[in-house]
């Protein structure tokens, strides 16, 4: 398994507020092929809010999303967590230690996203 992710480059945008309308921002900054995502997830969390008479889906969108700025915004993060990712989907080997790492920088950017 290769070495643990680096987390000594800094934030390209600071960490938005847990609103659409801030996580959209900042998705559209940092990550601007995601925003067609973002916007079908919203769709789609608010007609389950909607079937549902929750707002839970859509407290869950925001969550995911904003979980997903906290690591798109910091580049190495991000490369670290896209490669563990790569590696677990070529399935050329035991994944252990590479869930285990993408489960630490999850941990690190729920934290950094104050979930």
């Amino acid at each position: 398994m290769t070495a643990p992710m680096p987390m000594g480059d800094g934030p390209l945008i600071p960490m938005p507020e847990l609103t659409v309308a801030a996580v959209r921002h900042a998705i559209a900054r940092i990550a601007p092929s995601r925003i067609h995502a973002f916007d079908e997830h919203l769709a789609e969390a608010a007609t389950n809010a909607q079937q549902t008479q929750s707002l839970a889906p859509l407290r869950a969108f925001i969550h995911v999303w904003a979980i997903n700025v906290a690591i798109a915004r910091y580049p190495t993060r991000a490369a670290r967590f896209h490669a563990l990712e790569a590696l677990i989907d070529a399935g050329n080997e035991d994944p252990t230690d590479a869930l285990a790492e993408i489960q630490q920088i999850l941990q690190a950017a729920k934290g950094d996203a104050g979930l």
